[in-house]
Formats: structure tokens, sequence, C-alpha cells
């Protein structure tokens, strides 16, 4: 009897339009977050094949071989969508080697380097589409609950005054009210700051995975043969001075950071 009185049912029929207008705020982020997160959980899985798709690349006997490797183990990736610049950009300079445009007096390191750090600015564009509205979720709705929170408070306090009496009945509804919107806010804000955490890190991951290939992809189209690693014991020592130097040179991990 006393679950019947004081269910949810009861306090959604006895609150008024305001309480009514932020839970239905809430329930609106609530499936916007949850549906980021489900479209973001299955991308991140779909990625997990780029490592070998990149290998693939390397291992292959030519350029058009390797891209038809990357097309079929990493379809719509950055790490495909790089490669295809890059050999855009190389070929375009094959065929117009002389050209009386601005991008065609540049010379071929710069070119190509263009290409793939515009290839990497939209591929981290993609990769940190739906971020924002998950950060924005976490930090807001905790706050939306607690004005309904407040608002209850407040409801609970008119209906003492005018009942002139503090019984259960008369404040339980409000105070219900009040403490349901906190709880909803913060079951709405800890699933989207988790998972805001959680796909910036692998974000950052992958960009950077995506910079290392851009550096060798760079130096193939470049001098036409891959970065090799340094020899001997200082190999962590000379490979990120290498990649510094590069890395100062394409600015790719300021655009992957971005």
């Amino acid at each position: 009897m006393l679950t019947d009185t004081f269910g949810l049912s009861h306090l959604w029929a006895q609150s008024d339009l305001l309480i009514k207008l932020v839970a239905f705020v809430l329930v609106v982020m609530s499936v916007a977050s949850w549906y980021l997160i489900a479209v973001r959980a299955a991308r991140q899985l779909r990625a997990r094949r780029f490592d070998g798709a990149v290998e693939a690349f390397w291992n292959a006997a030519s350029l058009d071989e390797g891209l038809l490797r990357l097309s079929q183990g990493a379809p719509g990736s950055p790490f495909e969508a790089l490669a295809r610049q890059g050999a855009a950009a190389t070929e375009h300079l094959r065929r117009h080697t002389v050209a009386e445009t601005l991008g065609g007096k540049l010379d071929a390191d710069e070119f190509v380097t263009r290409a793939m750090r515009k290839s990497i600015a939209l591929s981290t564009a993609q990769l940190e589409s739906g971020l924002t509205v998950l950060a924005s979720i976490g930090s807001t709705a905790p706050f939306v609950g607690l004005f309904g929170t407040v608002w209850g408070i407040y409801h609970a306090l008119i209906s003492i005054s005018t009942s002139g009496a503090a019984t259960l009945d008369k404040v339980a509804g409000p105070v219900g009210e009040a403490l349901i919107m906190t709880a909803f806010g913060l079951f709405v804000a800890i699933p989207a700051v988790l998972a805001f955490n959680t796909f910036t890190r692998a974000n950052r991951l992958e960009l950077s995975e995506l910079d290392a290939f851009a550096h060798d992809l760079h130096a193939w189209f470049t001098t036409g043969t891959r970065l090799a690693s340094a020899p001997g014991g200082d190999t962590s020592a000379r490979t990120a001075g290498t990649n510094a130097k590069a890395t100062g040179k394409l600015g790719l991990s300021n655009a992957g950071a971005a």
C-alpha cells in the first residue's frame, strides 16, 4: 500500500510543470549520452583491426596493393584516409611537375606534408565528434538535477505552509521529487563522464599511432623508404629524437592534439 501511495507514478502525478520539464530534459540528456556511448563504443571495437591493417600495408609489394589492404582491413579509417591523401599528393606532383599555382610552386616535401596534415586534421575532427556533447552532459546534468531538488524542496515548503501541518502525506511527495531529481541527475552524468574520459584516452592513443604512421608515410613518399628503427641500445632515444624533428617539421602532433 505504501509503495502504491508513494511510488514514482504518484510522485509524477502530483509534480508540477517545472518538475516534469526538468525530468524531460534529463531523459533527453540520458538518451543522447547513451546513443553517443553506443556509437563510439562500436567504433572503438572496429578500431582494434587498424594495427593489423597498417602492418599489412607495409608488407605489401606495391603502393596500390597496400592501399587495397588498408581498405579491406580498416575501411574508412584515419589510416586509410592518410595513406590515400599522401598517395594522391604524390601522384599530383608527378603529373604536374610545373604549375603556375601557389601549391605547384611548393617543393615536394612541403606539398606532401600539407596534404597529410589536412588529412589528420579531418580525422581528428571525426574522432572528437560527440565528445563535446558527452562532456556537456556530464558537467550540466548534476546541476539540472540539483535544480529539480531545490524546486522540490520549495514545493514541499509551500505544501506545508498551505496545509498548516507538517504531516508525512503533505511533504513526502515533494521531498521524494527532490531526491529523485538529484539521483536522476547523477544517473545521467556519471556514465557520460566515464565515457568521455574513456573515449578521450582511446582517441589520444589512436592519434599517436596515426602520427607515427604519418611520419613513416612522409619518409616513404619523399625518400622512397620507410623510417628505420635505430640500432643499438639507445633505440628509444634516437627514435624519439627523429620523431621530435619530424614532428616539428610536419606539425602533425599539434594537429592531432587540437
